[in-house]
C-alpha cells in the first residue's frame, strides 16, 4: 500500500474512531473522571490511527476505540417492564441456569424452569425457594418427548399471550484435552447436548415465541468464538450455537423475534462435573487412544490432564451477576444486541481474534 492511501485510511480509522469516541461520551453514565479516562482512551486510538503506523496502526486504532465503546457501554438501560412475561430456561438444576430461573422469578417473571432431573436437589430447591409462578419441568434437551411434553405443558399455561423468552442455557464441557486425544463420542455428546438440543428446543417453541414477538437467547461462550486449547469439542459445539444464533437473528427478525447470544468469560458454575464422572471421562480418553498417540505424548502428559480440571474453578469467577444481567438485558431491552460477553475483558480476546486471527497461532 502506498503512502497515499496508507494515509487515507489512517484519516478515515480516525474518523471511526472519533464517532465511536462521541458515542460513549454521550452515552456513558460516568462520572467526570471517568468520562476524562475515556477520552484519554479514546485520544489514544486516534493518535494510532494517524501515527507513522500506517493502515495497521489505523486498525488497531478502531480495535482499542471499539473495545472502549463496548466496555463503557455494554447494552441498552431502557428496559421493557416485567409485567408477566413468560420464559422457558433450559438446564436450571444447577450453575447459571439455576440462578438464573431464581433471579427472573424474584423480577416477577413467570419462569419455566427445564431441569435434567425434576426430583434432583436443583429442582427441590427451586420448589422451595421460588414463588408459586415458577414450574419446573423435566426436560432433558436431547430427549424430543421431554421437549415435546415440555411445549405442550408451557402453551397451555400461556396460551394466546404465547412465551416472551427462551434462554438455550443447558450444555456440557466434557473432558478437556487435546482434540487428538478426545475421544469422538466426547465430540459427538457436546454436539448432541450443546447445540442439537438447543436447535430442537428453539425449533419447537418458536411457534410460541411468534406469538408474543419474543426473544430467543442461545448461552455461548467465550470458547465459541476464539480457539481455546484443550476445548476443541466443547469449542465447536458452542460455535456452531453462535453462527446458529446470527443466522436465526436475521431470519426471525420479520416476525419481530429478537436472537441474542451470550458469551460469557470464566465463571464458576460446576460444569466441570464431579471426580466421579472425570474418572469415567478420563478412562474412556485412556482406552481409546492408539499405542503411537499416547507414547508421541507421554504418559506423564496424559495422567496431568486431570489436573486441569482440578484448578479450573480457581480460576473462574463466583459471581454470577453479570452473566444474569446480560441475559436480562438480552430479554428486556427495547434493542438488544446479538452478543454480549458478560464478564472482566470478555470482549477483548474476540475482538482481537476477529481482527487478528493468526495472533492465536501459536
Amino acid at each position: 500500500m502506498d503512502a497515499a492511501a496508507s494515509s487515507a485510511l489512517g484519516w478515515l480509522c480516525a474518523g471511526v474512531t472519533a464517532l465511536l469516541g462521541v458515542t460513549v461520551l454521550r452515552r456513558a453514565h460516568r462520572s467526570p473522571l471517568g468520562k476524562a479516562k475515556v477520552l484519554l482512551w479514546s485520544l489514544l486510538a486516534a493518535l494510532l490511527c494517524v501515527a507513522p503506523l500506517g493502515a495497521a496502526g489505523g486498525l488497531l486504532g478502531v480495535l482499542v476505540a471499539v473495545c472502549l465503546a463496548r466496555s463503557v457501554c455494554p447494552g441498552d438501560s431502557d428496559l421493557l417492564p416485567v409485567a408477566d412475561r413468560a420464559v422457558l430456561i433450559t438446564g436450571s438444576d444447577t450453575g447459571i441456569g439455576h440462578a438464573l430461573a431464581k433471579y427472573l422469578d424474584s423480577l416477577g417473571f413467570v419462569v419455566f424452569a427445564g431441569v435434567l432431573n425434576k426430583d434432583g436437589p436443583g429442582a427441590e430447591e427451586l420448589r422451595r425457594s421460588c414463588s408459586q409462578r415458577l414450574s419446573v419441568l423435566q426436560l432433558d434437551i436431547t430427549n424430543t418427548t421431554q421437549v415435546k411434553e415440555a411445549y405442550l405443558r408451557v402453551s397451555e399455561k400461556v396460551q394466546n399471550a404465547g412465551l416472551w423468552g427462551v434462554v438455550n442455557n443447558a450444555g456440557i464441557l466434557g473432558f478437556p484435552a487435546d482434540g487428538e486425544l478426545l475421544p469422538m463420542s466426547t465430540y459427538r455428546h457436546c454436539m448432541e447436548v450443546n447445540f442439537f438440543g438447543a436447535v430442537e428446543v428453539s425449533k419447537t417453541f418458536l411457534p410460541l415465541l411468534r406469538k408474543s414477538r419474543g426473544r430467543l437467547v442461545n448461552m455461548s461462550s467465550m470458547a465459541g468464538g476464539i480457539p481455546l486449547p484443550r476445548y476443541a469439542a466443547y469449542g465447536a459445539s458452542k460455535a456452531a450455537l453462535s453462527m446458529f444464533s446470527g443466522v436465526m437473528r436475521q431470519e426471525l427478525s420479520k416476525w419481530g423475534i429478537k436472537v441474542t447470544a451470550i458469551h460469557p468469560s470464566g465463571f464458576r458454575t460446576g460444569i466441570e462435573g464431579t471426580a466421579e464422572q472425570w474418572d469415567k471421562q478420563e478412562k474412556e480418553l485412556m482406552e481409546n487412544l492408539p499405542a503411537d498417540t499416547r507414547q508421541a505424548y507421554g504418559e506423564e502428559y496424559l495422567l496431568g490432564l486431570r489436573n486441569y480440571l482440578l484448578h479450573l474453578p480457581s480460576h473462574c469467577a463466583p459471581d454470577l451477576s453479570p452473566v444474569l444481567g446480560a441475559v436480562l438485558q438480552a430479554l428486556l431491552a427495547r434493542r438488544p444486541q446479538g452478543l454480549y460477553t458478560p464478564g472482566k475483558g470478555a470482549y477483548i480476546p474476540l475482538c482481537i481474534f476477529c481482527c487478528f486471527p493468526l495472533w492465536f497461532v501459536l
